[in-house]
């Protein structure tokens, strides 16, 4: 009888283990408001890069993944205050972030570019940006770079909340130029009808500013999480699925 009450009760725990196992979820943190990383479909499910790895590295962690919109500016805060695990949302690894969070392995690194109207005499040269208008997103490393470069020496930097609202502004002549990823740029802005009239002037350089690549923030204390995603971005890469899903999206290499 006590045999058969202990085997129950080991077939009861080791099932309540593997049904926690298969219920582990994994939150990521989104702005989706930078096409071709992380954008809205017309039915309003998330679509992207970002979206299809953050999806690729959860089936291949065998978690469930839930994703939660947040703008970007308070997406850090939003972390440490627990409201998700990860933020996968084209988050570039800059020393001031890595003072605040850990950083998955890099995800890809793609260039900033200064963004103007195709007839414009601006350059990334002080010189032509005296007196202009740039407007940046909020809480990007482009704002930092405008900001630390430019906003001392005469040059007027505008923040909004997401660049899917600089562009408005830049296309009705509000704004002389912004500074964004140029990828985004490339296929969010230059390639609809409103940006046929724009185009990238140059790519920018700061090392120190734009950091080592994009990657996945966490809280510094979550070694299980990090190591989950490390270890899935790993067998991704192997297995062909990263390229896989990078060539659906961009015409070069954007993993170095």
């Amino acid at each position: 009888m006590k045999k058969s009450l202990s085997f129950a009760l080991l077939l009861s725990l080791s099932a309540f283990s593997h049904l926690s196992f298969a219920e582990q979820t994994l939150r990521f943190g989104v702005d989706p408001t930078f096409p071709p990383f992380e954008s809205k479909a017309s039915d309003g499910s998330l679509q992207g890069f970002d979206i299809d790895i953050g999806n690729a590295i959860c089936a291949q962690a065998k978690v469930k993944c839930q994703w939660v919109q947040i703008g970007f500016d308070g997406s850090i805060p939003a972390l440490q205050a627990k409201k998700f695990d990860a933020i996968l949302s084209a988050m570039s690894m800059t020393n001031k972030r890595r003072e605040q969070v850990a950083f998955s392995d890099m995800l890809y690194n793609t260039p900033s570019a200064l963004l103007t109207p195709a007839d414009s005499k601006l350059t990334a040269d002080i010189s032509t940006l005296r007196g202009k208008t740039i407007g940046v997103a909020q809480g990007t490393i482009q704002e930092t770079y405008a900001k630390t470069k430019w906003a001392s020496q005469g040059v007027n930097v505008v923040s909004y909340p997401n660049q899917m609202e600089v562009y408005p502004d830049l296309v009705a002549g509000r704004l002389d130029a912004s500074v964004a990823n140029a990828v985004s740029a490339e296929q969010g802005f230059l390639g609809s009808p409103e940006g046929k009239d724009f185009t990238i002037k140059a790519t920018l350089v700061d090392k120190t500013i734009f950091g080592d690549g994009v990657g996945i923030a966490l809280r510094k204390d979550d070694e299980a999480n990090l190591k989950l995603i490390n270890s899935a971005l790993a067998a991704l890469h192997a297995n062909g699925t990263y390229d896989q899903l990078a060539k659906k999206y961009f015409k070069f290499k954007v993993y170095p």
